[in-house]
């Protein structure tokens, strides 16, 4: 274990497993999560539980050998909804063109992190727009769970009212999202893993929508065959995500990962000093970010939506976890998910989208640190966060975001304010709304 030079970072084997198992309870959620979220997108969903799997074994071993760090990654919350709610179903395109674009903003993440680019991003965007964001993608990922829910419906006089309350479905909904914001309160680590099965369990007692106990627990991956992993493995189009018009998509996939990884890493690593050290500390950072970006480029190959590190790793360094055997362990973890396809098959939707509400809830609280008192923050922050769910489009929301921040700079005549990155964020933002001028 010298490898992982336990005794330099004052940590020890038995420390870094319980560490590894605690991150693990707190993120295995991610598979049927994420995998019920992307099956909306027309892939299927053995495939995705096999590939989400796969991934965060993939990402995660990846990242503890390379960077030496107790993060874990799988595939990110929030991300995952845009690309199958707002690129496959909003915009119709196919999801191999979807996983084209995921490559490509991975592949330029990678290249990238060699250079001194995200130091210029952080500069270059103020710190309010990146949290406005977080709090956008969250009131987003939450709008379309609770529209998945029932609890949200369409009119046609007022565009959304609430569901019905009197049905079963979405009674059952409230009482999943009762118990994760429960457990959440509570500060049971596996939180929500925990609410997912036990609402999943009184769902399958009561045969609440359909639920029926899963036939058996244990069965081998599917791997082949229409439902099995190659019908994803490698079906990603490049060719198609190269077009004018994917432009802005993976623009978005590359920049909500690039703030994404770079909060979670450096808060994870904040909460367990790993990046203090003056000597190795940078090194350490860049190495995760680049573990990070580079699985997101592997996870569009395997069949999954942009990779980045998770905030659960916390719960591992909080639990004493300081080097990559953490992350190992994690990793190793996540290898008997592969043969539990049977139990997240059965898992009712209804128990799985009540988490995607307190994912929202979750990002939404980085608002309460962005300074409204300026109102080229407050303007712009209004537009990120309202236009993400009212227009079911990330894209769309940095658009407003970045054009409402330059125009209120001008207009107040702050031109001290405005950089270069600002100024080429909103001329795409510009491209943006152009390329859907002409797709019209």
């Amino acid at each position: 274990m010298d490898f992982f030079k336990l005794k330099e970072n004052k940590t020890d084997v038995k420390t870094e497993i319980y560490a590894g198992i605690a991150t693990f309870l707190a993120m295995i959620y991610i598979i049927p999560i994420n995998a019920n979220i992307m099956s909306a997108s027309g892939m299927p969903l053995e495939a995705l539980i096999v590939a989400t799997a796969l991934v965060t074994i993939i990402a995660t071993a990846f990242n503890a050998f390379f960077s030496n760090t107790p993060v874990a990654m799988s595939v990110g919350m929030g991300l995952n909804a845009y690309f199958t709610f707002s690129v496959c179903k909003t915009y119709e395109i196919p999801w191999q063109s979807a996983l084209g674009a995921v490559f490509l903003s991975g592949l330029i993440f990678t290249l990238l992190s060699f250079t001194n680019f995200r130091i210029w991003v952080i500069k270059s965007i103020p710190n309010d727009l990146r949290k406005a964001i977080s709090a956008g993608i969250g009131v987003f990922i939450a709008f379309i769970a609770l529209s998945q829910m029932g609890i949200i419906v369409k009119n046609e006089s007022t565009l959304v009212s609430l569901g019905d309350f009197s049905s079963s479905k979405v009674l059952f909904a409230l009482f999943g999202l009762f118990l994760v914001f429960i457990f959440w309160a509570w500060r049971i680590k596996a939180a929500f893993i925990l609410a997912v099965l036990l609402s999943a369990l009184c769902a399958w007692i009561f045969g609440i929508d359909n639920a029926k106990f899963p036939e058996q627990l244990l069965s081998l991956p599917v791997i082949s065959g229409e439902n099995g992993l190659s019908a994803i493995f490698g079906k990603l189009d490049i060719k198609g995500a190269l077009e004018l018009s994917m432009i802005p998509i993976v623009l978005t996939f590359f920049v909500t990962q690039l703030f994404d990884s770079i909060g979670t890493i450096t808060g994870v690593g904040s909460r367990g000093k790993i990046f203090d050290d003056p000597k190795l500390g940078e090194k350490k950072l860049g190495k995760t970010l680049g573990a990070d970006a580079a699985s997101s480029a592997v996870g569009a190959i395997v069949g999954t939506s942009t990779v980045t590190a998770f905030v659960e790793s916390s719960a591992g360094v909080e639990a004493g976890g300081k080097t990559g055997l953490t992350a190992l362990v994690t990793a190793v973890c996540f290898i008997f998910t592969l043969f539990l396809l049977p139990v997240f098959k059965a898992i009712p939707a209804n128990s799985i989208y009540p988490v995607l509400v307190l994912v929202g809830v979750l990002m939404f609280m980085e608002v309460a640190s962005i300074n409204f008192k300026d109102k080229a923050i407050a303007v712009s922050a209004f537009f990120i966060i309202i236009m993400m769910p009212l227009t079911y489009s990330i894209t769309t929301g940095f658009a407003f975001g970045f054009i409402a921040y330059l125009f209120m700079r001008i207009v107040r005549k702050e031109f001290e304010k405005i950089n270069f990155g600002i100024v080429i964020l909103s001329a795409i933002s510009l491209l943006v709304f152009l390329l859907q001028f002409i797709g019209n």
